[in-house]
């Protein structure tokens, strides 16, 4: 490939990466095309981008920027996965599909880079447990509802004591 080329590609990948700031690199090297054509519709279905970069121009297309970390070490051909919701659902849906070993056998979750730091396939595992944005809000709608919640059975509790006495006492009058 000429230095001319390089340079082109270099700068498409930079520009389809620019705003990237947390991904996942998948191998997904001895996959046919039918089952990677089916793998992108999966990952495109939950809003999910997957680019295919050669590890020396994506090094040379991230320089600077906080994906830079994602690209140190790594060898070979992989592809640059990012998107879905938050980057919890992203790794929870690769780190899936990466168990999923009848379907796509050769896929592998690779590492990935959070907030600037690098993560290896065991640290993606790690992440894949967490809870994902929608289950971290309503945690925290159910934490912030709580306090009324009680509060509200505890004034309501002596007035609902009181109207069953008083419906005993009408009651046994009759």
């Amino acid at each position: 490939m000429s230095k001319y080329v390089k340079e082109l590609v270099t700068r498409d990948i930079k520009r389809e990466l620019d705003g990237v700031e947390d991904a996942v690199l998948v191998s997904y090297v001895g996959m046919d095309a039918i089952t990677t054509n089916e793998l992108r519709g999966e990952l495109d279905a939950k809003n999910i981008r997957m680019l295919v970069v050669k590890n020396s121009l994506a090094r040379r297309a991230t320089e600077g920027s906080s994906l830079a970390n994602a690209f140190e070490g790594t060898q070979g051909q992989v592809a640059v996965c990012w998107g879905a919701t938050d980057f919890v659902s992203l790794v929870k849906e690769l780190v899936r599909l990466d168990k999923d070993s009848s379907k796509y056998a050769k896929f592998t979750a690779a590492g990935g880079v959070m907030d600037g730091e690098k993560l290896d396939a065991d640290r993606l595992k790690e992440v894949s447990k967490w809870p994902n944005r929608e289950e971290q809000i309503s945690m925290l709608s159910g934490q912030i509802l709580g306090p009324g919640s009680q509060l509200s059975a505890a004034l309501l509790g002596p007035g609902k004591k009181l109207n069953s006495q008083i419906k005993k006492i009408a009651e046994g009058d009759e």
